[in-house]
């Protein structure tokens, strides 16, 4: 009989994480699913097995170690060193990826968790700065009330698989080692009902609109998310209920672009506030902690004199509030300076000889252009 050690080409002082990298190996390239049944391949894989199954258990390394095969098997040769284990062994070395061949899939026979559930809830900013309760409708899965969730019709009850005999699973002889397969018959649930309930068709389970109350946390943001835990489809038998995820998505304002924390809003400002100086009247948010002016919602900016467009007037603390602080962001009004239209003859005549009289002075940003404009065209043309 050959050392198990060298079955799997590994020398004796080999600890565990090399035996079963050893063994993983071999047992994949000696599988006789991989090499079309063949009989020498069944006898390799079998002896690779065995070795494997005697110096992975300390107890047993220890004997073979000093005693050779007869202190394994008491000398009677190869064959019985605990390969009746191959499935434990090759749900711990191979994992998930054998599992449902060996025997190590999941019952479905037992309570499961119902499914998680989605919704997307579509808010207006002012909802997600101020914070919100709002009433959203979802469909979900509940118990069916006219067979209590058995699935079976009123007076009757599920019966036990005769299949499977209740355990959900079904084995298979193949070669020297069974294979077990989720049951055709009861699809892994362990009992078979033969005269099911008309309301629910035997799942059990029945889907009904329910009213729920949300609420929405100030700050929110496009893509946050709320969870409700116990608020998605029921367990089927008897199992806990899954959660409800609500998605959030803020619809765009007509005034304002939220910038992180920050909103943003432009606001026209008349010509002649801009070159003399004054005030206008901004829209903001109102509604959130420590707004309680009946005014809350419009503020008041000082223009300064000679604004230019593009210039930003920023409000400390009135923009969006933080959902895991006391922070919050600013309000920037940007000015936009309008030039007025429809001038009449003594407007136009006015704003002549405005024109005639001012100077490079009161036009800066003109004259710095202009200056650059000249230094452009002089390199063009050579001049």
């Amino acid at each position: 009989m050959r050392d198990y050690y060298e079955i799997l080409g590994v020398p004796r002082g080999s600890d565990e994480a090399a035996l079963k990298s050893a063994f993983r190996k071999l047992a994949m390239e000696h599988h006789p699913d991989r090499n079309g049944g063949s009989e020498e391949a069944s006898a390799r894989f079998k002896e690779i097995n065995e070795a494997y199954s005697v110096l992975s258990d300390p107890k047993k390394r220890a004997a073979y170690d000093q005693f050779g095969h007869a202190g394994v098997n008491g000398g009677q040769g190869g064959g019985g060193a605990g390969f009746t284990d191959i499935n434990d062994i090759f749900s711990e070395v191979f994992g998930s990826a054998f599992g449902d061949m060996f025997g190590g899939g999941q019952r479905r026979s037992g309570p499961a968790r119902g499914q998680d559930l989605r919704y997307d809830l579509e808010i207006t900013l002012e909802q997600a700065y101020a914070g919100a309760e709002v009433e959203i409708t979802a469909a979900t899965a509940i118990s069916c009330e006219a067979c209590e969730g058995s699935g079976a019709k009123p007076g009757t009850s599920p019966v036990t698989c005769p299949t499977c005999g209740g355990a959900g699973r079904v084995r298979a002889a193949q070669g020297f080692f069974a294979i077990e397969r989720t049951c055709p018959r009861c699809g892994g649930e362990g009992r078979t009902i033969s005269d099911p309930c008309t309301s629910c068709r035997g799942h059990g389970q029945v889907r009904r609109n329910r009213t729920l109350q949300v609420r929405i946390p100030a700050g929110v943001d496009d893509g946050s998310r709320i969870r409700l835990a116990g608020e998605g489809d029921s367990g089927a038998r008897g199992g806990p209920r899954g959660d409800l995820y609500i998605f959030v998505s803020v619809r765009p304002h007509d005034l304002f672009e939220r910038d992180g924390l920050d909103l943003h809003c432009t606001v026209p400002v008349p010509m002649t506030t801009a070159v003399l100086g004054g005030e206008i009247e901004a829209p903001c948010l109102s509604g959130g902690q420590g707004e309680g002016d009946e005014d809350a919602s419009r503020l008041t900016v000082k223009v300064p004199e000679g604004t230019q467009t593009g210039r930003s007037v920023r409000i400390r603390g009135r923009g969006m509030p933080s959902l895991r602080s006391r922070e919050r962001g600013d309000l920037l009004v940007e000015l936009f300076v309008e030039t007025p239209t429809r001038l009449d003859a003594r407007q136009k005549a006015l704003m002549q000889e405005f024109a005639e009289i001012s100077s490079e002075q009161q036009h800066p940003e003109s004259s710095g252009f202009l200056n650059r404009a000249r230094r452009f065209w002089e390199d063009v043309t050579g001049g």
